[in-house]
């Protein structure tokens, strides 16, 4: 996995994606409660906790065939692997691929649980991740080859004013970026000034469109500040594709995109 750093500079941490409003059953449930749980949720599965103390996970498969009326406590997996909140996440990756489990209750120091971390909110947390190392790239780069100085700064922008450069994002990339908007752990946007002229959106389509579709105005971002304005590249291809505004911005479904066609043509 990407070495991807949060905004200070340190390796994300457990604590930093985790799910903390965490649903859970007692020892003390039955078979049948659980089940009837599962089948009304979208969980597969609850960590077993005695007051905040984590006991156990049990699973779907633990009640396959356990009688309606058993106890959680005798059919739960008591081998129970957990994450602390500030492991790392990169760390966590690699225990939930290891271990082939999709969800890993996160403990602290006295065994309490304080969260649950997924196998998809570690994916998330490497997707589109906007570095100081990433956008000090991008600075140097547009310094090169216009032969200008720029500068940088971290501040807000209106969604408003930005100017896009991809023509099209993907539906269900959306979901993951509202998920992150909704727990405060959407990454700044990357955008170019352009001498004053524009503002171009550099990095962060899908997080843009969500936080539009979320009724949000203005975003976090790296702003990088060119001198006077030069003919970039992504300017030219917003302008061939009409891009002015976000809402030019095309969602498309999944099953659109490229690769499946691919596939589809293969079949």
């Amino acid at each position: 996995m990407d070495s991807a750093l949060d905004h200070n500079g340190a390796k994300p941490t457990v604590g930093d994606y985790m799910t903390r409003d965490v649903a859970t059953v007692s020892p003390d449930d039955t078979v049948r409660d659980v089940a009837c749980r599962i089948s009304e949720s979208e969980h597969n599965g609850f960590p077993v906790t005695e007051g905040r103390r984590v006991e156990g996970f049990v699973s779907a498969r633990d009640l396959l065939l356990a009688d309606p009326e058993e106890l959680v406590f005798k059919v739960m997996s008591g081998d129970l692997i957990v994450a602390h909140p500030e492991m790392k996440v990169t760390d966590a990756a690699r225990v939930i691929l290891r271990s082939g489990i999709q969800k890993l209750p996160v403990v602290d120091d006295a065994g309490n649980l304080v969260g649950i971390i997924s196998n998809s909110d570690v994916i998330r947390s490497q997707i589109e991740r906007a570095t100081p190392e990433k956008v000090g790239k991008l600075k140097r780069t547009l310094e090169t080859i216009h032969g200008i100085e720029a500068t940088e700064e971290r501040r807000t922008v209106g969604l408003d004013g930005l100017v896009p450069t991809q023509g099209k994002v993907y539906a269900d990339e959306l979901e993951g970026r509202k998920y992150e908007l909704e727990r405060g752990l959407a990454e700044p946007l990357v955008v170019i000034d352009n001498g004053g002229v524009e503002t171009l959106l550099a990095d962060g389509h899908h997080r843009v469109m969500a936080a539009e579709r979320a009724g949000v105005e203005e975003m976090d971002a790296y702003v990088i500040a060119l001198e006077r304005r030069v003919d970039l590249g992504m300017a030219r291809t917003a302008d061939k594709e009409g891009l002015e505004s976000i809402s030019d911005i095309d969602v498309v479904d999944y099953a659109h995109h490229p690769l499946v066609e691919t596939i589809e043509r293969l079949q």
